[in-house]
Protein backbone atom coordinates (compact mmCIF):
# COMPACT_ATOMS: atom_id res chain seq x y z
CA UNK A 1 0.00 0.00 0.00
CA UNK A 2 1.60 3.38 -1.24
CA UNK A 3 1.70 6.47 1.75
CA UNK A 4 -1.98 8.05 1.76
CA UNK A 5 -1.89 11.93 2.27
CA UNK A 6 -4.56 12.92 4.50
CA UNK A 7 -3.60 16.83 4.87
CA UNK A 8 -0.59 18.89 4.27
CA UNK A 9 2.02 16.97 6.04
CA UNK A 10 0.24 14.06 7.34
CA UNK A 11 0.05 10.58 6.13
CA UNK A 12 -1.13 7.15 6.53
CA UNK A 13 2.37 5.34 5.83
CA UNK A 14 0.53 1.93 7.62
CA UNK A 15 0.23 -1.48 6.10
CA UNK A 16 -2.82 -3.65 4.94
CA UNK A 17 -2.96 -7.22 6.09
CA UNK A 18 -5.29 -9.11 3.34
CA UNK A 19 -5.07 -12.46 5.06
CA UNK A 20 -5.71 -12.57 8.74
CA UNK A 21 -9.23 -14.40 9.52
CA UNK A 22 -8.93 -14.27 13.10
CA UNK A 23 -8.20 -11.81 15.65
CA UNK A 24 -8.22 -12.90 19.57
CA UNK A 25 -11.51 -15.56 18.53
CA UNK A 26 -13.22 -12.53 16.57
CA UNK A 27 -13.30 -12.92 12.94
CA UNK A 28 -11.95 -10.89 10.42
CA UNK A 29 -13.55 -12.07 7.03
CA UNK A 30 -12.59 -8.61 5.49
CA UNK A 31 -9.02 -8.32 6.79
CA UNK A 32 -7.89 -5.53 8.71
CA UNK A 33 -5.13 -2.93 8.52
CA UNK A 34 -2.51 -1.38 10.90
CA UNK A 35 -2.84 2.22 10.45
CA UNK A 36 0.72 4.23 11.27
CA UNK A 37 0.73 8.00 10.84
CA UNK A 38 3.74 10.34 9.82
CA UNK A 39 3.17 14.39 10.35
CA UNK A 40 5.66 16.10 8.73
CA UNK A 41 6.16 19.58 10.57
CA UNK A 42 9.85 21.44 12.05
CA UNK A 43 9.45 18.20 14.11
CA UNK A 44 8.56 15.22 12.50
CA UNK A 45 6.60 12.11 14.37
CA UNK A 46 5.34 9.12 13.89
CA UNK A 47 2.52 8.05 15.30
CA UNK A 48 2.23 4.02 16.05
CA UNK A 49 3.63 1.42 13.91
CA UNK A 50 2.50 -2.21 13.03
CA UNK A 51 3.06 -5.97 13.18
CA UNK A 52 6.46 -6.94 13.45
CA UNK A 53 6.38 -9.32 10.06
CA UNK A 54 5.11 -6.06 8.38
CA UNK A 55 8.06 -3.64 9.23
CA UNK A 56 9.92 -3.93 5.99
CA UNK A 57 6.81 -2.87 4.61
CA UNK A 58 6.17 0.03 7.25
CA UNK A 59 9.65 1.59 6.55
CA UNK A 60 9.46 1.34 2.83
CA UNK A 61 6.31 3.19 3.36
CA UNK A 62 7.81 5.83 5.47
CA UNK A 63 10.97 5.80 2.80
CA UNK A 64 8.43 6.91 -0.14
CA UNK A 65 7.80 10.35 1.87
CA UNK A 66 10.74 11.45 3.79
CA UNK A 67 13.76 9.41 5.02
CA UNK A 68 13.20 7.52 8.12
CA UNK A 69 15.92 8.93 9.97
CA UNK A 70 14.36 12.33 9.90
CA UNK A 71 11.53 11.48 12.35
CA UNK A 72 12.55 13.24 15.90
CA UNK A 73 9.48 11.64 17.62
CA UNK A 74 8.02 8.24 17.72
CA UNK A 75 4.21 8.26 19.65
CA UNK A 76 2.62 4.77 20.77
CA UNK A 77 -0.66 5.32 21.40
CA UNK A 78 -1.39 1.65 22.23
CA UNK A 79 0.99 -0.75 23.19
CA UNK A 80 -0.61 -4.20 21.93
CA UNK A 81 1.77 -5.86 19.70
CA UNK A 82 -0.62 -5.60 16.17
CA UNK A 83 0.88 -1.65 16.75
CA UNK A 84 3.81 -1.86 18.80
CA UNK A 85 5.71 -5.25 17.16
CA UNK A 86 7.99 -3.39 14.54
CA UNK A 87 8.83 -0.52 17.28
CA UNK A 88 12.00 -2.28 17.98
CA UNK A 89 13.33 -1.99 13.94
CA UNK A 90 12.05 1.50 14.38
CA UNK A 91 13.60 3.08 17.22
CA UNK A 92 16.86 1.19 16.05
CA UNK A 93 16.36 3.05 12.46
CA UNK A 94 16.05 6.47 13.41
CA UNK A 95 17.61 6.20 16.77
CA UNK A 96 16.98 5.06 20.15
CA UNK A 97 17.99 8.44 21.36
CA UNK A 98 14.81 10.01 19.67
CA UNK A 99 11.75 10.40 22.45
CA UNK A 100 9.65 7.68 22.81
CA UNK A 101 6.09 9.48 23.82
CA UNK A 102 3.26 7.29 25.23
CA UNK A 103 1.55 7.04 28.52
CA UNK A 104 3.15 6.06 31.52
CA UNK A 105 1.28 2.79 32.02
CA UNK A 106 2.95 2.93 28.36
CA UNK A 107 6.18 2.61 29.08
CA UNK A 108 5.75 0.34 31.36
CA UNK A 109 4.06 -2.02 28.50
CA UNK A 110 6.35 -1.39 26.26
CA UNK A 111 9.78 -2.11 28.37
CA UNK A 112 7.87 -5.35 29.27
CA UNK A 113 7.61 -6.59 25.74
CA UNK A 114 10.76 -5.17 24.75
CA UNK A 115 14.16 -4.97 26.61
CA UNK A 116 15.79 -1.56 25.59
CA UNK A 117 17.46 1.57 27.22
CA UNK A 118 14.90 3.78 24.91
CA UNK A 119 14.13 8.10 25.41
CA UNK A 120 10.95 7.16 26.84
CA UNK A 121 8.32 10.56 27.50
CA UNK A 122 5.45 9.32 29.42
CA UNK A 123 2.92 12.22 29.07
CA UNK A 124 0.16 13.43 31.43
CA UNK A 125 -3.91 13.73 30.25
CA UNK A 126 -3.99 16.97 28.09
CA UNK A 127 -0.09 17.12 27.93
CA UNK A 128 0.82 19.31 24.23
CA UNK A 129 3.91 18.74 21.94
CA UNK A 130 4.82 21.50 19.93
CA UNK A 131 6.72 20.10 15.89
CA UNK A 132 6.54 23.48 14.83
CA UNK A 133 3.38 25.03 13.43
CA UNK A 134 1.97 22.29 15.08
CA UNK A 135 0.36 21.15 17.87
CA UNK A 136 0.03 17.73 19.81
CA UNK A 137 -2.41 16.81 22.61
CA UNK A 138 -2.20 13.84 24.27
CA UNK A 139 -6.03 12.40 25.79
CA UNK A 140 -5.62 9.82 28.17
CA UNK A 141 -7.94 6.89 27.50
CA UNK A 142 -7.55 4.48 29.76
CA UNK A 143 -8.87 1.26 29.09
CA UNK A 144 -10.14 2.10 26.33
CA UNK A 145 -8.96 -0.72 25.65
CA UNK A 146 -5.82 -1.38 27.50
CA UNK A 147 -4.51 0.60 30.46
CA UNK A 148 -2.50 2.15 28.41
CA UNK A 149 -4.27 3.49 25.83
CA UNK A 150 -4.49 7.10 24.34
CA UNK A 151 -5.20 9.69 21.68
CA UNK A 152 -3.30 12.22 20.25
CA UNK A 153 -5.03 15.40 18.48
CA UNK A 154 -3.46 17.71 16.10
CA UNK A 155 -4.77 20.87 17.05
CA UNK A 156 -4.36 22.59 13.91
CA UNK A 157 -5.91 20.42 11.49
CA UNK A 158 -8.14 19.41 13.73
CA UNK A 159 -7.30 15.49 13.17
CA UNK A 160 -7.79 12.92 16.12
CA UNK A 161 -5.60 9.60 15.59
CA UNK A 162 -7.43 7.64 17.65
CA UNK A 163 -5.71 4.86 18.55
CA UNK A 164 -8.16 1.60 18.42
CA UNK A 165 -11.03 3.86 19.18
CA UNK A 166 -13.60 4.27 16.13
CA UNK A 167 -11.48 1.15 14.11
CA UNK A 168 -12.71 -2.04 11.64
CA UNK A 169 -10.56 -4.66 10.62
CA UNK A 170 -10.99 -3.88 6.79
CA UNK A 171 -8.69 -4.13 4.19
CA UNK A 172 -9.27 -2.35 1.16
CA UNK A 173 -7.31 -0.04 -0.83
CA UNK A 174 -10.22 2.88 -0.10
CA UNK A 175 -8.32 4.35 2.47
CA UNK A 176 -11.72 6.63 3.81
CA UNK A 177 -14.74 6.28 4.74
CA UNK A 178 -16.29 7.97 1.60
CA UNK A 179 -14.46 5.64 -0.50
CA UNK A 180 -15.88 2.55 1.44
CA UNK A 181 -19.13 3.35 1.66
CA UNK A 182 -21.89 1.60 4.28
CA UNK A 183 -19.14 -1.84 4.72
CA UNK A 184 -17.09 0.88 7.34
CA UNK A 185 -20.16 1.69 9.81
CA UNK A 186 -20.73 -2.47 9.25
CA UNK A 187 -17.38 -3.05 9.95
CA UNK A 188 -17.47 -0.41 13.09
CA UNK A 189 -20.30 -1.90 14.56
CA UNK A 190 -18.73 -5.18 14.50
CA UNK A 191 -15.55 -3.89 16.15
CA UNK A 192 -17.54 -2.14 18.84
CA UNK A 193 -19.26 -5.39 19.69
CA UNK A 194 -16.91 -7.49 19.77
CA UNK A 195 -13.53 -5.31 21.43
CA UNK A 196 -15.18 -2.11 23.17
CA UNK A 197 -18.82 -3.09 24.41
CA UNK A 198 -17.76 -3.93 28.01
CA UNK A 199 -15.70 -0.19 27.98
CA UNK A 200 -18.98 0.99 26.85
CA UNK A 201 -19.70 3.41 30.29
CA UNK A 202 -15.46 4.51 29.60
CA UNK A 203 -16.25 5.23 26.57
CA UNK A 204 -19.47 7.76 27.18
CA UNK A 205 -17.98 9.64 29.78
CA UNK A 206 -14.82 10.01 27.65
CA UNK A 207 -16.75 11.01 24.83
CA UNK A 208 -18.60 13.57 26.14
CA UNK A 209 -15.80 14.66 28.03
CA UNK A 210 -14.53 15.62 23.98
CA UNK A 211 -17.82 17.32 22.77
CA UNK A 212 -18.20 19.17 26.03
CA UNK A 213 -14.64 20.75 25.63
CA UNK A 214 -16.12 21.92 21.69
CA UNK A 215 -12.79 20.72 20.30
CA UNK A 216 -13.30 20.23 16.57
CA UNK A 217 -12.47 17.32 14.49
CA UNK A 218 -12.53 17.23 10.99
CA UNK A 219 -10.90 13.96 10.73
CA UNK A 220 -10.73 10.69 12.90
CA UNK A 221 -7.83 8.45 11.95
CA UNK A 222 -7.44 5.04 14.12
CA UNK A 223 -4.92 2.37 14.15
CA UNK A 224 -7.51 -0.19 11.94
CA UNK A 225 -9.21 0.14 8.71
CA UNK A 226 -10.53 3.79 7.22
CA UNK A 227 -10.21 7.08 8.03
CA UNK A 228 -13.31 9.39 8.84
CA UNK A 229 -12.82 12.68 6.45
CA UNK A 230 -16.45 12.32 5.40
CA UNK A 231 -18.88 11.25 8.36
CA UNK A 232 -16.83 11.97 11.38
CA UNK A 233 -19.99 12.87 13.17
CA UNK A 234 -21.66 9.59 12.00
CA UNK A 235 -19.28 7.34 13.40
CA UNK A 236 -18.81 9.55 17.20
CA UNK A 237 -22.88 9.21 17.07
CA UNK A 238 -22.69 5.75 16.57
CA UNK A 239 -19.99 4.95 19.58
CA UNK A 240 -22.39 7.32 21.93
CA UNK A 241 -25.53 4.96 20.93
CA UNK A 242 -23.60 1.64 21.08
CA UNK A 243 -21.83 2.74 24.76
CA UNK A 244 -25.46 3.63 26.14
CA UNK A 245 -26.60 -0.09 24.35
CA UNK A 246 -29.68 1.73 22.80
CA UNK A 247 -31.54 -0.89 21.58
CA UNK A 248 -33.58 -1.08 18.27
CA UNK A 249 -36.78 -2.54 18.56
CA UNK A 250 -35.26 -5.96 17.59
CA UNK A 251 -34.84 -9.64 18.98
CA UNK A 252 -32.59 -12.44 18.62
CA UNK A 253 -33.17 -16.03 18.58
CA UNK A 254 -29.85 -17.49 19.27
CA UNK A 255 -29.70 -21.87 19.14
CA UNK A 256 -28.26 -24.52 18.59
CA UNK A 257 -29.54 -28.38 17.56
CA UNK A 258 -29.03 -32.07 17.76
CA UNK A 259 -32.26 -33.26 15.80
CA UNK A 260 -33.96 -30.00 14.63
CA UNK A 261 -36.47 -29.98 17.48
CA UNK A 262 -34.46 -27.00 19.23
CA UNK A 263 -34.58 -25.55 15.85
CA UNK A 264 -38.09 -26.08 15.02
CA UNK A 265 -38.77 -24.10 18.36
CA UNK A 266 -36.22 -21.38 17.97
CA UNK A 267 -38.35 -20.63 14.50
CA UNK A 268 -41.50 -21.22 16.31
CA UNK A 269 -40.48 -18.41 18.89
CA UNK A 270 -39.15 -16.14 15.96
CA UNK A 271 -42.59 -16.49 14.30
CA UNK A 272 -44.38 -15.42 17.58
CA UNK A 273 -42.11 -12.31 18.32
CA UNK A 274 -42.67 -11.26 14.30
CA UNK A 275 -46.16 -11.22 14.71
CA UNK A 276 -45.95 -8.67 17.48
CA UNK A 277 -44.09 -6.18 15.11
CA UNK A 278 -40.75 -6.78 16.27
CA UNK A 279 -38.23 -7.60 13.94
CA UNK A 280 -36.43 -10.69 14.75
CA UNK A 281 -33.27 -12.71 13.59
CA UNK A 282 -33.03 -16.68 14.19
CA UNK A 283 -29.38 -17.56 14.32
CA UNK A 284 -28.44 -21.08 14.30
CA UNK A 285 -25.04 -20.74 16.09
CA UNK A 286 -23.02 -23.37 14.09
CA UNK A 287 -23.56 -21.69 10.79
CA UNK A 288 -22.51 -18.14 12.46
CA UNK A 289 -19.30 -16.69 13.90
CA UNK A 290 -19.35 -16.06 17.34
CA UNK A 291 -18.41 -12.29 16.45
CA UNK A 292 -21.19 -11.81 13.97
CA UNK A 293 -23.48 -13.16 16.72
CA UNK A 294 -22.22 -10.14 19.10
CA UNK A 295 -22.92 -7.45 16.45
CA UNK A 296 -26.47 -8.47 16.23
CA UNK A 297 -26.66 -8.92 19.99
CA UNK A 298 -25.55 -5.22 20.57
CA UNK A 299 -28.25 -3.15 19.47
CA UNK A 300 -31.00 -5.84 20.46
CA UNK A 301 -33.67 -5.58 22.78
CA UNK A 302 -34.08 -9.37 23.76
CA UNK A 303 -31.61 -12.13 23.38
CA UNK A 304 -33.19 -15.88 23.28
CA UNK A 305 -31.08 -18.51 23.71
CA UNK A 306 -31.91 -22.13 22.63
CA UNK A 307 -29.88 -25.20 23.37
CA UNK A 308 -31.05 -29.19 23.76
CA UNK A 309 -29.71 -30.75 26.86
CA UNK A 310 -26.48 -32.88 26.39
CA UNK A 311 -24.65 -35.00 28.53
CA UNK A 312 -26.75 -33.19 31.18
CA UNK A 313 -25.64 -29.91 30.68
CA UNK A 314 -26.60 -27.45 28.00
CA UNK A 315 -25.18 -28.02 24.10
CA UNK A 316 -21.32 -27.16 24.40
CA UNK A 317 -21.45 -24.16 21.23
CA UNK A 318 -24.32 -22.62 23.08
CA UNK A 319 -21.79 -22.58 26.46
CA UNK A 320 -19.38 -21.17 24.09
CA UNK A 321 -21.25 -18.55 22.82
CA UNK A 322 -22.67 -17.43 26.66
CA UNK A 323 -19.11 -17.25 28.29
CA UNK A 324 -18.13 -14.89 25.13
CA UNK A 325 -21.34 -12.96 25.74
CA UNK A 326 -20.64 -12.34 29.38
CA UNK A 327 -17.24 -11.31 29.12
CA UNK A 328 -18.76 -8.05 26.64
CA UNK A 329 -21.30 -7.31 29.51
CA UNK A 330 -24.14 -6.43 27.23
CA UNK A 331 -26.68 -4.35 28.99
CA UNK A 332 -30.52 -3.69 29.22
CA UNK A 333 -31.53 -6.48 27.42
CA UNK A 334 -34.81 -8.77 27.69
CA UNK A 335 -33.38 -12.54 28.50
CA UNK A 336 -35.39 -15.79 27.55
CA UNK A 337 -34.35 -19.34 27.17
CA UNK A 338 -35.62 -22.45 25.67
CA UNK A 339 -35.07 -25.73 23.95
CA UNK A 340 -35.72 -29.41 23.67
CA UNK A 341 -34.70 -32.67 25.56
CA UNK A 342 -34.49 -36.37 25.98
CA UNK A 343 -34.33 -37.95 29.20
CA UNK A 344 -33.43 -35.30 31.41
CA UNK A 345 -33.87 -31.23 29.78
CA UNK A 346 -31.13 -29.36 32.21
CA UNK A 347 -30.21 -27.05 29.58
CA UNK A 348 -33.32 -24.66 29.86
CA UNK A 349 -32.50 -23.61 33.72
CA UNK A 350 -28.84 -23.51 32.99
CA UNK A 351 -29.17 -21.36 29.89
CA UNK A 352 -31.51 -18.74 32.18
CA UNK A 353 -29.42 -18.82 34.57
CA UNK A 354 -26.29 -17.72 32.24
CA UNK A 355 -28.45 -14.68 31.38
CA UNK A 356 -30.01 -13.93 34.73
CA UNK A 357 -26.18 -13.93 35.79
CA UNK A 358 -25.77 -10.95 33.29
CA UNK A 359 -28.86 -9.42 34.40
CA UNK A 360 -30.57 -9.98 31.63
CA UNK A 361 -34.99 -9.58 32.35
CA UNK A 362 -36.15 -12.86 31.83
CA UNK A 363 -40.16 -13.65 30.06
CA UNK A 364 -40.68 -16.21 32.65
CA UNK A 365 -39.79 -19.94 32.11
CA UNK A 366 -39.24 -20.70 28.43
CA UNK A 367 -40.41 -23.78 26.76
CA UNK A 368 -39.00 -27.17 27.43
CA UNK A 369 -39.87 -29.92 25.15
CA UNK A 370 -39.33 -33.41 24.89
CA UNK A 371 -37.93 -35.07 21.92
CA UNK A 372 -40.09 -34.10 18.93
CA UNK A 373 -42.27 -30.71 19.31
CA UNK A 374 -45.64 -31.60 18.48
CA UNK A 375 -48.70 -29.02 17.61
CA UNK A 376 -49.21 -27.95 21.14
CA UNK A 377 -45.48 -27.44 21.88
CA UNK A 378 -44.93 -25.57 18.53
CA UNK A 379 -48.46 -23.37 19.55
CA UNK A 380 -46.48 -22.73 22.78
CA UNK A 381 -43.57 -21.41 21.08
CA UNK A 382 -45.07 -19.34 19.37
CA UNK A 383 -47.18 -17.82 22.38
CA UNK A 384 -43.38 -17.36 24.55
CA UNK A 385 -42.37 -15.51 21.52
CA UNK A 386 -45.16 -13.30 21.30
CA UNK A 387 -44.60 -12.29 24.99
CA UNK A 388 -40.88 -11.46 24.21
CA UNK A 389 -42.53 -9.58 20.98
CA UNK A 390 -45.18 -7.42 24.09
CA UNK A 391 -42.13 -7.31 26.28
CA UNK A 392 -40.23 -5.61 23.64
CA UNK A 393 -43.07 -3.24 22.50
CA UNK A 394 -43.56 -2.18 26.55
CA UNK A 395 -40.16 -1.11 26.29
Amino acid sequence: MKPTKIADGVYDVGVIDWNIRDFHGYSTDRGTSYNAYLVIDEKVALLDTVKAHFADELIGNISQVIDPKKIDVVISNHTEMDHTGSLPRIMNLVGEDKPLYCSKMGAKNIASHFPNTWNYHPVRDGETLSLGKRTLTFMETRMIHWPDSMFTYLKEDHILFSSDGFGQHYAGFERFDDQAGSEAMVQAKKYFANILMLYGPRILKLLEKVVASGIRIDTICPDHGVIWRETPGEIIDAYLRWSRQEAEKKAVVIYDTMWKSTETMAKAIAEGISLTGVKVKPIHIRSSHRSDIMTDVLDAAAVVVGSPTLNNQMFPTVADVLTYMKGLKPANKIGGAFGSYGWSGESVKLVAAELAAMKFKLIESGPRLQYVPDNAGIEACIAYGKKIGEAVNAG
